[in-house]
């Protein structure tokens, strides 16, 4: 988004982000910057120790760290025990979204029947369809697209190129960038004698308040409950989120995840990178999913969950793929031994089930038949 720079001084950002004031609080910072690329003006922010170091080289004019940490510069200074987090607010004091005029630009198509505020803005070249309703201070971005019967909350922003599905509804102060779709068909096929038979999608997408969407990400609608994005949820760019699925409030999501049709997805979760969530299983609320990890099971407990194999030089990685996939092998022989000498142990046949249900969950785990998009 477009912002304007406005300078403050250091006692006013301590006091807009409830931070402690350590230094001289007349220091006047215009922007926000890394430790190793900051220069006069600047506020820094130390919230990974490894960059400790960069705290006595920095360039900065202030800098936010951590109580614990706040002997080892002598610059002036914020207190936080959220680095990170008092990095964000003081950001958001520093820059202001310029102001936009509201209306209609002359190349939009408006619907005579749909309801447009009068302070939001319509950009060049975006449709809104019959029966949509834009809210307060709306803004649509060029080429936005709105279909019949969507309902855009107020104060939300959808850059150029979103297209929101017929019936589909955003909250308020919703954020979503480029390229977003929102609300097409789900992947939802019926197979008869060889061939596909396409089953309607009749639900919505329905996203909360406060959520984010990233460039070019789609969200399906659903078969026939709604597809539903809780409030504050944040999603990266190029996230595939299938029919039917939901999204519990503050979890957030980033890149080129997927997550397949009917998989729920529970609050304050944090799913990594090129993660993959197969189908018709649900993740419990405070689940931490590591990026690349694939998800073929229900995960009832909260914690951090791992699969994605660590990177390794190539001849490395095809000695320990080959060890890996003589694995069932030693298993057998190992339980051939153990009966041979008369030693018991427990095998629950865990692997088999898990192999079995991987592979299900990848055709076809759809009711009846029918292939549903993960």
């Amino acid at each position: 988004m477009a912002s304007t720079a406005s300078p403050q001084r250091l006692d006013a950002l301590a006091a807009h982000t409830g931070a402690t004031l350590d230094g001289d609080g007349s220091t006047l910072i215009s922007r926000v910057a890394t430790l190793e690329h900051a220069g006069p003006g600047t506020i820094a922010f130390l919230a990974n120790p490894r960059y400790r170091s960069l705290l006595a080289t920095t360039g900065a004019s202030a800098v936010i760290v951590a109580p614990s940490l706040a002997a080892t510069t002598p610059l002036p200074k914020l207190l936080s025990r959220n680095p990170y987090a008092t990095y964000a607010r003081v950001a958001q004091a520093l820059h202001f979204e310029e102001p936009v005029m509201p209306g209609v630009h002359p190349t939009a198509l408006v619907d005579p029947a749909a309801s447009v505020a009068n302070s939001a803005t319509i950009g060049p070249f975006a449709t809104v369809g019959p029966g949509a309703v834009v809210g307060e201070r709306v803004r649509l971005g060029p080429r936005v697209s709105l279909g019949k019967g969507v309902r855009v909350g107020a104060h939300s922003v959808l850059n150029a190129n979103v297209v929101i599905y017929p019936d589909c509804i955003i909250g308020e102060r919703a954020l979503l960038h480029a390229g977003a779709v929102i609300g097409a068909d789900g992947f939802g096929m019926a197979e008869e004698e060889g061939r596909w038979l396409k089953i309607p999608q009749t639900g919505r997408v329905v996203i909360g308040d406060d959520v984010e969407i990233g460039a070019n990400t789609t969200i399906d609608r659903g078969a026939l409950d709604d597809t539903v994005i809780g409030n504050d949820v944040k999603i990266d760019n190029q996230v595939q989120i299938g029919h039917n699925c939901t999204v519990g409030d503050h979890t957030a999501i980033a890149g080129c995840v997927g997550i397949a049709g009917s998989a729920h997805v529970g609050r304050n979760c944090q799913i990594g990178g090129a993660a993959m969530i197969a189908g018709h299983l649900t993740i419990a609320d405070g689940v931490v999913i590591s990026g690349g990890t694939l998800v073929f099971h229900s995960i009832t407990e909260r914690g951090v969950y791992t699969s994605a194999f660590p990177a390794l030089p190539h001849a490395q990685w095809k000695r320990v793929a080959s060890e890996t996939r003589r694995l069932r092998e030693l298993a057998l022989r190992v339980r051939a031994l153990e009966a041979a000498t008369g030693l018991t142990a427990h095998h629950d046949g865990g692997a088999d089930a898990a192999e079995h249900d991987a592979a299900s969950s990848i055709t076809t785990d759809a009711p009846d038949g029918a292939r549903q998009r993960r």
